[in-house]
């Protein structure tokens, strides 16, 4: 479905990925880990077209996304939730999940479509139908989160990216996240997960990459990779959550 091969990139005259290779199958669930500073974000902004590269190839069903804008990548089936969220705050719930379709080309039965769209995601998020009418900045930080999610899914993507989306949230919300994004991709949804809860992405993943520095150091199965040894000592027992402090 997806392959990057000997992927470049640089911020300025800084080199953040070192030749990255990695693939994911349809309807999988990928995990990419790595401390802070690793070059994770950075790999998904490259997927989407927010940055270029400086060398190397990326191909989505086949096709090379190289002349690709960022908003055909999204019309082709890639949708990206950042980290942070992003949400727009003076829109409501509802209105923030419309945007999530805004992208899908028109057709008869559009609308219709969407409205069972929206009823899906609320189904997967219950909050969402409670404050459908609310605005944004009044969602507490795992609404947002679940807000943001699903905005996503409403591009109704054949990839979703999700970009740290257990991050400071409560550990209750946090297996409430992962157990909706089991729940996307058991609708055929393919997941590309950066994450530095590892051991928790590894339990819902089918394979995994680690990056150091903007270099792949592990590839492996999930199950592999959570129990090896080095994997163990670097992340599975927290010394990767200490990070360094920069942009991943």
């Amino acid at each position: 479905m997806l392959r990057l091969q000997g992927v470049v990139t640089h911020y300025g005259p800084i080199l953040a990925l070192k030749g990255v290779s990695l693939e994911v199958r349809e309807g999988e669930i990928v995990t990419i880990l790595g401390a802070n500073g690793a070059g994770k974000s950075t790999t998904l902004r490259a997927i989407s077209g927010l940055i270029n590269l400086s060398a190397g190839t990326m191909e989505f069903l086949g096709e090379d996304m190289a002349r690709m804008t960022p908003e055909q990548r999204v019309a082709k089936g890639i949708a990206h939730v950042p980290e942070g969220r992003h949400v727009f705050p003076g829109l409501t719930v509802r209105d923030n999940l419309l945007l999530g379709a805004c992208g899908r080309p028109r057709h008869k039965g559009l609308k219709k479509e969407i409205e069972h769209n929206i009823e899906s995601v609320c189904a997967l998020f219950p909050d969402l139908r409670r404050f459908s009418n609310n605005l944004a900045w009044t969602l507490s930080g795992g609404q947002q989160q679940m807000l943001a999610i699903g905005r996503g899914v409403m591009a109704r993507p054949r990839l979703l990216m999700l970009d740290e989306p257990s991050l400071g949230l409560a550990p209750i919300v946090v297996e409430q996240v992962f157990e909706a994004i089991q729940k996307i991709n058991a609708t055929g949804t393919a997941i590309l997960l950066v994450e530095q809860n590892a051991t928790a992405a590894l339990e819902i993943a089918a394979r995994g990459y680690v990056l150091e520095t903007g270099k792949l150091v592990l590839q492996d199965s999930a199950e592999a990779l959570l129990h090896n040894e080095r994997m163990k000592e670097a992340y599975l027992g927290g010394t990767a959550s200490a990070g360094t402090g920069n942009p991943s």
